[in-house]
């Protein structure tokens, strides 16, 4: 019969040599219980309990019965090597960042920034038409120093789109605009603008630099 409690490496009443399978498992188990003590599932990104009450690694895909078999898993060599993998990926994109960061700088450089040079000179005259007494409002704006291809614009604005003084319903502004100058703006009644023919007009004077709006108030009765 063979001395197994005498034979090297063995304890006395053990059974002998103690397998590599089992030391395997308490090696696992002694790296569980470290893992355990040490880190913060809560700030793992990888981790996810699924709606089974099991445990899923994002990072390889993998299915464990408790945080204690994750831990686990965490040490192994898969797990490591996605996160070296990750770590990789996450250097080159950090990488390329900076040079995609530098291009859009130098092209934000090369961009011309526009100038404005100031508000522009602009009349304003009240009138009433003598045969439908309609209130008619003109304005004459001027921008001798625009480029021959620019085109002012105009727009309406209510009271509640803007942000420079109190709201009052009973105004609305009329809003011209014109590359290099100042856009302007004009207070005028929020009251229906009559846009008949021959009502509501613009011109754009090229060669004088001038722009012309004028336009008629519906009255009450209409």
């Amino acid at each position: 019969m063979t001395d197994r409690q005498n034979r090297v490496g063995s304890k006395f009443g053990g059974g002998g040599v103690a397998s590599a399978q089992n030391a395997e498992r308490d090696r696992k188990e002694r790296l569980r219980e470290l893992a355990l003590e040490s880190i913060d599932l809560a700030k793992d990104p990888y981790l996810m309990r699924n709606h089974l009450g099991t445990y899923e690694c994002k990072l390889c895909l993998t299915l464990h019965t408790n945080e204690g078999n994750y831990l686990a898993h965490t040490q192994g060599k898969k797990h490591q090597q996605g996160l070296a993998r990750r770590a990789l990926m996450e250097q080159k994109k950090a990488e390329a960042l900076p040079a995609a960061s530098s291009a859009a700088l130098l092209q934000k450089q090369q961009k011309p920034a526009k100038v404005r040079i100031g508000r522009p000179g602009y009349q304003v005259s009240k009138s009433r038409d003598v045969e439908t007494n309609q209130r008619c409002l003109s304005f004459l704006v001027e921008y001798p120093e625009c480029s021959v291809d620019v085109q002012p614009r105009h727009r309406f604005m209510s009271a509640y789109e803007q942000r420079v003084e109190a709201a009052d319903k009973a105004f609305q502004y009329l809003l011209i605009a014109c590359d290099p100058y100042e856009t302007v703006a004009f207070k005028i009644p929020n009251e229906p603008i009559d846009k008949e023919e021959g009502r509501f007009s613009t011109n754009w004077d090229s060669d004088a630099k001038k722009f012309t709006l004028t336009l008629f108030f519906l009255n009450p009765e209409d």
